[in-house]
């Protein structure tokens, strides 16, 4: 029996990506009750691949006794694309199939400090242009209550 593909999702950090990985399913009941793969091996290797446009790296083996769980791959380069993929295996079974790619570029800096100028820029237009309509209005400039003549009345 193979086992996989588990299921990879991927986030950027700064210089570096989250890695949330789910363990295959497995078909094994006992009981009625689905067996989880923790269940059956106790504890499961995983394996994660990293490519980048040019390279592609296998990172040291990793032990995890849970379904669902996190690890980061750190001191990357900001601005780049980064592809993964997860192969998991149980010391008594080494067949496995590898989950697909998942691509992501690794947040700089100075990426973020951007985004924070953006938004810190606008909330400061948005706040000024406000004052200035609230200026003209008590100025009399826009909105002004016109009243009519004693005459009209």
């Amino acid at each position: 029996a193979f086992l996989g593909p588990p299921e990879v999702n991927i986030s950027s950090c700064l210089n570096c990506i989250n890695v949330t990985i789910k363990l295959p399913t497995s078909y094994f009941r006992k009981n009625e009750k689905l067996l989880t793969l923790t269940d059956i091996y106790k504890e499961l290797e995983y394996v994660i691949t990293l490519k980048t446009h040019d390279r592609e790296h296998k990172r040291p083996h990793e032990i995890t006794t849970e379904e669902i769980f996190t690890t980061v791959i750190e001191e990357l380069y900001p601005n780049r694309n980064y592809c993964v993929s997860v192969m998991v295996t149980a010391s008594l079974n080494k067949h496995s199939i590898p989950s697909a790619w998942k691509c992501i570029a690794a947040d700089s800096v100075a990426q973020q400090d951007y985004h924070m100028v953006t938004v810190t820029g606008a909330v400061c237009l948005s706040l000024m242009l406000a004052g200035a309509l609230k200026c003209m209005q008590a100025g009399g400039y826009i909105l002004q209550k016109k009243t009519l003549p004693h005459t009209l009345v």
